[in-house]
């Protein structure tokens, strides 16, 4: 017998067995909650009543949501694609390389996506502009889930991908810190109590970078941008509660480094930055090297024309915004449904061992415009439903429909209005009984995880590539009836993976 799963038989009976009595648990709730208050694994509190004379409770703080134990991935999946990164990083470096490819694609969602239209309208602005940058960075993330169905036992599990992140990709450095929670509770508890049977060896933990990855990365942006005494802004959202997950990144620069960071909304931008000496963006006496956003990825992150003006400071500058325009465009649905179709991957990519490797990730992706393909997936989706998801141009989690909402959403558009969505296969992932701590109390849950590979490219100004590799991983698990996976939004725990 093999040592690792290689049909879904295998890897769902290797799977381990965890109790799902938490009244049974309870001795591991302080020792949980005490490790992820001395380790960083930690949100700011939610926003509170609290009157004035209670302020202090506003910057309270709160455990992060977890799993208890980590969640099964077949060894030979993840393996694949933490290998196949790279070649995702160069594919989308040149989609975001590619102006005719982009704006060929883009304008095929009309005036559909009121907020896609805008990034796009920007993009065109900069082109026109011809505002130079003296360097890329793309902190990416390539999420999937395993499709494994009790009713194929002997195909082989596979990673099949959910989205390809370009911007602000979360939880990079919470993931590393959840992957030595769960190192550091088998070593010292062995999960006796909730292991029933069965065992897991440290070995099918495996590491995780991710906690340096992006630092790492966004300082050797820095470097080519060629001024030491520079600063980085990281772009953050008023309000920002998973403030640790970035605060790491900052250590890192500043530690690794000795890059400081400012952290500022796109509206303080507008407010604290101006450009000066040609195309350099400064905020007060100091010059930006490198804005790093950890916001910008949906239309709430633009309340006013002032976070637009804040970002379009940062495009028209020298400054090398993380992501650029181009990047943020190339992460758009709609390219993840061009890219599906034959031929479009080998536009990209030379080597045909690589573009196939690349195409044994995607699920079925369908237009849902007016075309014939539209118009035949649009039937598909209305008659069969729970065969698929449907998806607009947007990131963060909470927007995607699902079985029978799928014909009140279709139902409801206009033709022009369904242009701005794509329709996807649905990924069968199995189910998983597992034990998640949320709130300091653990509930008992069938859970299905999403699998999340960091990438971290660097070029120079003349498309040099300086980095390129992947940047580690994370695991986000939820209830296996909620269909939205973010942490962020409320859906999900941080997990990390159990190599089967």
């Amino acid at each position: 017998m093999s040592k690792f799963a290689t049909t879904n038989r295998e890897f769902l009976s290797r799977r381990p067995q965890y109790v799902q009595a938490a009244s049974e648990l309870r001795g591991y709730i302080e020792t949980a909650l005490d490790w992820e208050a001395t380790h960083g694994l930690l949100f700011r509190a939610p926003p509170s009543d609290a009157t004035a004379s209670t302020d202090w409770l506003q910057a309270a703080l709160v455990p992060a949501p977890i799993a208890l134990a980590p969640s099964p991935v077949p060894r030979s999946e993840f393996d694949r694609v933490v290998a196949l990164q790279p070649a995702l990083n160069q594919l989308f470096d040149r989609i975001s390389r590619d102006h005719d490819f982009l704006v060929n694609t883009l304008q095929s969602l009309g005036t559909a996506d009121e907020f896609t239209s805008r990034v796009f309208e920007m993009y065109l602005k900069q082109t026109a502009l011809g505002a130079i940058k003296p360097a890329v960075i793309g902190i990416h993330r390539s999420d999937y889930l395993i499709h494994a169905p009790e009713s194929e036992p002997d195909s082989k599990p596979r990673a099949k991908q959910v989205e390809f992140n370009t911007i602000a990709a979360s939880f990079a450095s919470l993931s590393a810190v959840v992957g030595e929670f769960h190192r550091f509770m088998l070593a010292r508890t062995g999960y006796k109590d909730l292991l029933k049977p069965g065992r897991i060896d440290a070995d099918q933990l495996p590491p995780n970078e991710s906690l340096t990855s992006i630092g790492d990365g966004i300082a050797a942006g820095f470097a080519l941008y060629g001024q030491p005494d520079a600063v980085v802004i990281m772009v953050v959202q008023p309000g920002e509660r998973n403030v640790y997950d970035q605060r790491f990144i900052e250590q890192r620069l500043w530690e690794r480094h000795h890059i400081s960071v400012a952290r500022l909304s796109f509206a303080e931008i507008r407010d604290k930055c101006a450009i000066r000496d040609g195309s350099r963006l400064f905020i007060g006496d100091q010059e930006v090297a490198v804005a790093y956003y950890r916001s910008g990825y949906a239309p709430t992150d633009f309340p006013t024309e002032k976070e637009w003006d804040g970002r379009w400071l940062v495009e028209k500058s020298r400054a090398i915004s993380v992501p650029n325009l181009a990047y943020h465009l190339a992460g758009c649905k709609k390219i993840q449904q061009v890219l599906a179709q034959p031929g479009v991957v080998e536009r990209f990519i030379d080597d045909q061992e690589t573009a196939q490797q690349i195409r044994e990730c995607f699920v079925g992706l369908y237009p849902l415009d007016s075309s014939p393909d539209g118009q035949k997936a649009f039937e598909a989706a209305i008659n069969n439903p729970r065969n698929y998801v449907v998806k607009p141009q947007r990131e963060g989690g909470g927007y995607n429909s699902y079985g029978d909402d799928i014909p009140k959403l279709l139902g409801s558009l206009s033709e022009e209005e369904r242009k701005g969505y794509i329709l996807m296969d649905l990924i069968r992932a199995p189910g998983f009984n597992s034990m998640l701590l949320r709130n300091g109390e653990l509930f008992p849950a069938e859970v299905v995880s999403e699998l999340g590979i960091y990438g971290i490219w660097v070029s120079d100004a003349q498309g040099n590539v300086v980095v390129n590799r992947h940047g580690g991983h994370l695991l986000r698990t939820k209830a296996s009836d909620i269909r939205e996976g973010g942490v962020a939004a409320g859906f999900a725990v941080i997990d990390s993976p159990l190599l089967i």
